[in-house]
């Protein structure tokens, strides 16, 4: 795989001394950027994406492949560059589990171009205050129309259905008697994936309507189109294959933990969190290291293959 590299110029590397008028080599990170964490805090440094794979087994992990974000906000076109160049060597993989960095331009080639299913929350249309609060219901969810489909009943009349997305979820709005909006998901029956001659994918839902449309059930297509694009809108942003409402997200996005725990045992191995080298070249070299030494463990705790991606 292709690494991103920055030229460093001498003047970056030295200062001036005004009182011998010599220049002297400074510690300084070249590649170190202003990074923003998905809290919204800042930190200064280098960014890595790191790819892992595991068994239900304790150790059972193996990272597959780590790679340096060059630039800030690039987390989720580099986290996609590794996904992509994995797939091939990786054709029992269904999914990728990652957090709110993808949007719908990442959820669109996972789905669309590698046949990868996207378990993943929905951005809020407004976040929620970080601080404990007494009332609840800060954030506010991100909805949208999402289509209008004609429902033929079981006695053969039609109805019209306005499809409405909101968190991740598709489903119908009806008025109170106050007229206010209530959103009501509808229950998916299950997520297919069909493939084309073009090497892409379609991805659809098959849900269960309500009794006051007649019942039965509906497809609708998860993947974008250029219809979609004409209308301008980002299906893949606002729609979920499992949504976080979804009895199935829970047992799937839970081994999102698993990865965070990644991060965690690499900061044990780091003296103030500090990282060992200087320079996103020596620091590739230590993750690769530290991910040579998680996947011994997991060789010899479960006779493990290495991928071939490691």
């Amino acid at each position: 795989m292709a690494r991103r590299h920055v030229a460093s110029t001498p003047s970056r590397l030295t200062r001036l001394d005004k009182a011998t008028g010599q220049r002297i080599p400074v510690r300084a990170e070249l590649d170190g950027a202003l990074h923003f964490q998905g809290t919204g805090e800042t930190a200064w440094g280098t960014k890595w994406v790191l790819m892992a794979v595991r068994s239900n087994d304790v150790h059972g992990r193996v990272i597959v492949d780590v790679d340096w974000v060059p630039a800030p906000g690039a987390e989720a076109a580099t986290a996609i560059d590794s996904v992509a160049a994995l797939a091939p060597l990786c054709p029992g993989a269904q999914g990728v589990i990652y957090d709110t960095a993808f949007r719908g331009v990442h959820h669109q080639r996972l789905m669309r171009d590698m046949g990868l299913l996207s378990v993943n929350k929905v951005t809020a249309a407004k976040a929620g205050d970080k601080a404990a609060r007494r009332d609840e219901g800060q954030r506010v969810p991100k909805s949208t129309f999402v289509e209008q489909r004609s429902i033929t009943r079981t006695d053969g009349t039609t109805t019209t259905v306005d499809l409405f997305a909101c968190d991740g979820a598709l489903g119908t709005v009806t008025l109170s008697d106050t007229g206010e909006q209530c959103f009501e998901a509808l229950s998916r029956i299950r997520t297919h994936r069909n493939a084309d001659k073009n090497g892409k994918f379609r991805w659809y839902n098959d849900y269960r309507l309500p009794d006051t449309v007649g019942g039965g059930t509906i497809t609708v297509r998860l993947h974008g189109t250029d219809d979609d694009t004409r209308r301008r809108f980002n299906r893949t942003e606002n729609i979920r294959p499992i949504p976080a409402s979804d009895p199935d997200f829970v047992g799937l996005y839970r081994r999102r933990n698993d990865a965070e725990s990644i991060n965690r045992a690499l900061d044990d191995t780091l003296w103030l969190r500090r990282a060992h080298t200087i320079g996103h070249a020596r620091q590739h070299l230590n993750l690769i290291t530290f991910a040579l030494g998680v996947n011994s463990l997991a060789i010899h705790r479960h006779q493990t293959p290495i991928p071939q991606a490691a």
